[in-house]
Formats: structure tokens, C-alpha cells, sequence
């Protein structure tokens, strides 16, 4: 049986390879907070702020995000792609997750915003409404994902292959355009 946490603040906490495993937090807020070391098991976040925390490389396999919001951490080479999918809803708000990985997702109407999303795998994930404002998405790969209604209008570097990506309604930027036509090896002026 998990051990459960209600409305609990956690600062400055660095969290040990297992600390958190088999443990629900539900409403609870994380600041100044390291996970890097963390090898997740059997934990759920329910309605739960992660602000300035650090989750680089920890391995969240088996990790239940419903409703929950990051804000300023760092998050890179992470693979959320063994998540529980179930209520899977997430947030990010001036985050660096460059390297990891939503293979698979369904993570429609989620925001990115102001995120560094350098070689983030979003292949085959659906993406159908999500919002990248103000993203970094340099080497993000996208093949095979839904990205229907999706909005990279104030995003940068991306590049998006129009017949392997489903992307209809999709909202660019005149000037984002260039990288929907890369593989055409056009060059726009």
C-alpha cells in the first residue's frame, strides 16, 4: 500500500535514489527540489507544482503526472514515455528539457512555454492542441506524431517533415514556414 501526502511543501529537498517510491503526493509543491538521482517506482502526482527543482536524467519509469505543473526546472535526457498514461497532464513553464523523450504520449493540450526543447523525441505522440510558445525546438524530432491544431507560432528552430507528421490546422509563423520545407532543400528569402 503507498504511503500518501496531502498539501505538504517540500524545499530544498534532494530526494535519494528510492526516497519516493510507492508514495502518492497529491497538492503538494516541490521548490529548490533534486530528483536527478531518483529511479521512480509506483509514484503519483496528483495536482502537484514543481517549481526550480531538478529532475535531470532520473528515471521516471512508472510515474502517474495528473494535473501537474513544472515551472523553472531542469529536466533533461528524461524519458516520460513509460509514464502512466492515465490522466497524463503536465505543464511546463520556463523549463530545459532538452534530450528526453514523449515516444508514444498522448499529451494533447499541453503548454511548453519559453521551454529549451533541444532534440526532444516527440515522434509518434500526439500533440494534437498543444501549445509551443516561445520554444526552442532545434533537432526536435516529430516523425510519425500528430500535431493537428498545434501552435508553434512564436517558436524557433524546428523542423517538421509535412508527410510523415500529420499537422493540419497546425498555426506557424511566416517565418517559421522554412522549416516545414527543409527536406525541400528550398531556400526562402
Amino acid at each position: 500500500m503507498p504511503e500518501y501526502f496531502v498539501d505538504i511543501e517540500y524545499n530544498n529537498t534532494t530526494f535519494t535514489q528510492q526516497e519516493a517510491n510507492f508514495k502518492e503526493y497529491e497538492c503538494c509543491t516541490f521548490s529548490n527540489c533534486n530528483f536527478s538521482q531518483c529511479v521512480f517506482v509506483a509514484v503519483t502526482f496528483i495536482d502537484c507544482t514543481f517549481n526550480n527543482c531538478i529532475f535531470s536524467e532520473a528515471k521516471i519509469n512508472y510515474v502517474a503526472f495528473r494535473t501537474v505543473i513544472f515551472n523553472h526546472c531542469e529536466i533533461k535526457d528524461v524519458n516520460f514515455a513509460m509514464c502512466d498514461k492515465l490522466i497524463f497532464e503536465i505543464a511546463f513553464n520556463n523549463c530545459v528539457l532538452d534530450f528526453s523523450k514523449f515516444y508514444t504520449l498522448k499529451i494533447k493540450r499541453t503548454s511548453f512555454t519559453n521551454c529549451s526543447l533541444i532534440a526532444v523525441d516527440f515522434m509518434s505522440t500526439d500533440l494534437t492542441e498543444v501549445v509551443f510558445d516561445n520554444c526552442d525546438l532545434y533537432r526536435a524530432e516529430f516523425a510519425k506524431a500528430i500535431a493537428n491544431k498545434a501552435n508553434f507560432q512564436t517558436s524557433r528552430n524546428y523542423t517538421i517533415d509535412p508527410t510523415k507528421t500529420k499537422i493540419k490546422k497546425a498555426v506557424f509563423s511566416l517565418e517559421g514556414v522554412k522549416g516545414l520545407l527543409y527536406k525541400h532543400d528550398i531556400i526562402v528569402q
